[in-house]
């Protein structure tokens, strides 16, 4: 038996399509529209649901807050390498410690050595921002940890009368003069900090007579081992008596996150699956169609010599290529549909690679299925039947 090169196939395959090409560019769009609609069911939720999860994310599901038990008597001290042990924990992604410094803060040095703000003086660690998922509103963040300069607080900076840290004023903290160099923006973390006016660690040390030992740790961990973390927090800071050691639990938005992606998955495949199906149905109507229009074709190829093989061979290819046509334009037309929705709403455009993937290879397996039975049926044609058609 004669075979077919694949030039000579792809060229019988496509003759269907060029010679009819508004059928074709129907039956594509059937196809395309059922790939696009994949695309769409998958793209668009998981944009919102992306968009979800940062919003969740941003209230500190994977934030632990470490800090040792107030006692009047024997009060509990965390060691001065806190964040550095804190550190060698495989799952933790950033650790920051601030310390109270007992100082007073004023606004100036004519005011009463008595008067108090209601303001917290902390020592802060330089990866405090990052554990806090903390922004600065104007200025930096303590660039000199050894000088003597402070960020503000939200809270704090509208309280000492500070309104930009650009301008470089300065306030009287303990018994000498310090430069604002930031004011932070607000802290929905760490609201405690809204309120405190920060100083260098190092500064802290040398010029407030603060003893190194944190009072607060903060601690950001992958989510999946967030309770893991917080098991061996307590041995890490204060092996001696872990119990004297408190650490927040999880936020109650973790469990929100991750039912919310649960209950995601199985809806899109749902949604897809039911797409798919109607693009399906739609190319092998047509390449049914196609048989039957093309009986007398079929017998003159018959006559001519060609095999039930070479016969069944093309119909199968016409269905495959009408339907990986659709598959590529429907994976254009999806992807701009899912940007275009997203970036209307403000979502990041999310639109995971394997159904990109799988989206153009099920457009050829659901052509190869449709095709299937309508090349076989044009197989079966004898020459006389088609020619008598």
């Amino acid at each position: 038996m004669t075979r077919l090169s694949p030039a000579d196939l792809l060229s019988l395959g496509s003759l269907g399509i060029r010679t009819r090409r508004l059928r074709a560019a129907l039956s594509a769009l059937g196809i395309a529209l059922g790939i696009a609609t994949v695309i769409v069911v998958t793209g668009i939720p998981a944009s919102s649901q992306q968009a979800l999860l940062d919003e969740l994310t941003a209230l500190g599901t994977n934030l632990l807050r470490a800090q040792p038990t107030q006692r009047s008597d024997n009060p509990v001290l965390l060691p001065e390498s806190s964040v550095a042990m804190v550190r060698r924990i495989g799952p933790v992604t950033a650790a920051a410690a601030v310390a109270n410094t007992h100082a007073r803060v004023r606004r100036n040095d004519l005011l009463d050595p008595g008067h108090s703000s209601d303001l917290t003086v902390l020592a802060a660690t330089a990866g405090l921002l990052d554990a806090v998922n903390g922004k600065i509103a104007s200025g930096e963040f303590l660039p000199r940890p050894d000088f003597p300069s402070v960020v503000l607080g939200n809270v704090a900076a509208a309280r000492l009368g500070v309104q930009n840290a650009g301008e470089h004023p300065a306030i009287f903290v303990g018994d000498r003069w310090f430069t604002v160099v930031g004011v932070l923006a607000p802290l929905p973390l760490a609201p405690d900090l809204e309120r405190s006016v920060l100083v260098g660690w190092d500064a802290a040390r040398t010029q407030l007579g603060f003893d190194g030992h944190p009072t607060v740790v903060y601690v950001k961990a992958r989510e999946e081992s967030i309770e893991d973390v917080r098991a061996v927090l307590p041995v890490t800071l204060y092996g001696e008596i872990p119990g004297l050691v408190q650490v927040s639990r999880p936020s109650d938005a973790l469990a929100a996150k991750r039912a919310t992606q649960n209950s995601y998955s199985a809806l899109f495949l749902g949604l897809a699956g039911v797409a798919l199906l109607v693009g399906g149905v739609g190319v092998a109507n047509t390449m049914v169609i196609s048989v039957l229009e093309r009986r007398s074709e079929i017998g003159l190829r018959r006559a001519l010599g060609a095999t039930r093989g070479h016969i069944r061979a093309q119909f199968l290819t016409e269905a495959v290529l009408l339907s990986g046509l659709g598959g590529l334009a429907g994976t254009a037309l999806g992807t701009l549909g899912v940007t275009g929705y997203a970036t209307l709403h403000r979502w990041p455009v999310v639109i995971p690679l394997p159904v990109l993937a799988c989206g153009v290879l099920a457009a050829f397996v659901v052509g190869a299925a449709a095709g299937l039975y309508p090349s076989i049926r044009a197989a079966r044609l004898t020459p006389t039947q088609a020619l008598s058609a």
